[in-house]
């Protein structure tokens, strides 16, 4: 019943691991990645959030290893304006799509809803 010609035995991708605890740490942080981790768990669930999470990070590694880049964090504020700033200029495309045109209520800025009495 033994194998003699098998290599090495099949086993669970350490770096897969390591990168899947390290996103899941991120839930609580105050980093863009934190924010991405955050979004992402809320649309969906909290084990695709940590791979996507995971393969984010992934990205950052292979890039600072072969390219020699640095990692700055640009912070959890800057990341949630971007991420406006982008749903906005996809609202803005669809709405011309449809033949509409946005236009921002009176009272409210950046992201906050107006306050009622």
């Amino acid at each position: 019943g033994k194998r003699y010609r098998m290599r090495s035995k099949p086993t669970a991708n350490r770096a897969a691991t390591a990168l899947r605890v390290a996103a899941q740490g991120l839930a609580n942080s105050h980093s863009a990645l934190g924010a991405y981790y955050r979004r992402m768990r809320t649309r969906l669930g909290a084990p695709k959030a940590i791979t996507a999470t995971a393969h984010k990070l992934a990205r950052l590694v292979y890039s600072m290893l072969r390219y020699g880049s640095d990692y700055v964090d640009a912070g959890q504020q800057a990341y949630e304006k971007q991420y406006r700033d982008r749903v906005l200029t996809n609202l803005q495309r669809k709405a011309r799509a449809f033949g509409y045109q946005l236009v921002q209520a009176e009272g409210i800025e950046n992201g906050q809803a107006p306050a009622t009495s």
